[in-house]
């Protein structure tokens, strides 16, 4: 499956980890790493020490390239930055992106950078700003969202850019890899599913969680205050909801809203509070139904791939 995304980053299959706060850290990257693909350490709020620690970390336990995914609104985003431009590691990942003009800052320490995003004007700057791919991330994907789904915003983001766009969002398996590169993709961003890695450090009582969840089991909640995020339906999203509309009513205010999470994703991913956390995750939970290593994913997905794009001309015969 060599193409520019495997050129670019040296990886041997075009499959990134998403970098999921609370999620994946060195150790879950680079066991996707030794198994070909790109492990990314989800920063998240991080403390900065500890993220050089675990760039470090991943060092040790991989000779493959590996990347660090920066969520750009986060409060820690400078001084993380800062151990990333002394670190180096081989990519970075860009979330939340509200400037594109850090591209360059990281570019000139030799880092490959490939922002995530949600719109096709982003995409553009990015470009612009020497972006070496693109990850275009649909609103089936876990965590903050954005407006267009997968099928429609990755060939629009394929369109719009020259440099490699990667999807993101509802992908699980072989499947979901052969639809993306149909949309004019060159790689794909699996998150959801790395969650049910056995290197992943995630409490066991999420894994089963997200073993048991069907079709409907995720919801989007504070969408009406302009921070969308899909998760797992659970007591605290039914709390959301009902704070939405107090919201709506004049009854409370956006930030009211968005201080409902705080320490939640932690609670649920880290100590297992399935009821009261925030378990983020795509609505390709819905496809993941056991636990495996995540080298064993990988090849599972590369094989569903190249088994289903063998099939595809008889199917479409007209």
């Amino acid at each position: 499956m060599t193409n520019r995304v495997c050129e670019l980053l040296d990886i041997d299959h075009p499959i990134l980890q998403g970098g999921m706060t609370w999620v994946s850290d060195a150790c879950l990257a680079a066991a996707v790493s030794n198994g070909g693909g790109l492990g990314i350490i989800g920063a998240g709020a991080m403390p900065a020490d500890l993220l050089g620690e675990e760039i470090r970390r991943a060092r040790r336990l991989t000779v493959r390239p590996f990347g660090v995914n920066l969520i750009m609104i986060n409060p820690e985003f400078d001084r993380q930055l800062e151990v990333v431009l002394a670190e180096a590691p081989p990519v970075v990942t860009l979330g939340a992106v509200k400037s594109t003009s850090v591209i360059p800052l990281l570019k000139q320490k030799g880092i490959r950078v490939a922002p995530v995003v949600a719109a096709v004007s982003i995409a553009r700057r990015a470009e612009e700003q020497g972006a070496d791919a693109i990850i275009a991330e649909g609103s089936e994907s876990g965590g903050h969202i954005g407006e267009t789904t997968t099928m429609v915003l990755v060939p629009l983001v394929s369109a719009a850019v020259d440099v490699p766009v990667i999807a993101a969002g509802g992908i699980a398996g072989g499947a979901g890899v052969v639809a993306a590169f149909a949309l004019g993709a060159e790689g794909v961003q699996l998150g959801t599913r790395f969650v049910c890695a056995e290197e992943c450090p995630v409490h066991e009582a999420v894994k089963e969680k997200f073993l048991k969840s069907g079709d409907r089991a995720t919801v989007v909640t504070a969408r009406c205050v302009g921070y969308p995020v899909r998760t797992i339906k659970n007591k605290l999203a039914n709390t959301y909801s009902e704070w939405e509309k107090k919201y709506m009513a004049g009854e409370c205010t956006a930030m009211d809203i968005e201080n409902l999470g705080l320490g939640k994703l932690r609670e649920a991913m880290q100590e297992g509070n399935v009821k009261d956390g925030s378990m983020m995750a795509g609505q390709s939970v819905a496809l993941v139904d056991r636990v495996q290593p995540a080298a064993a994913i990988i090849a599972e997905v590369v094989a569903e791939a190249k088994a289903l794009a063998m099939e595809l001309p008889a199917r479409m015969e007209l």
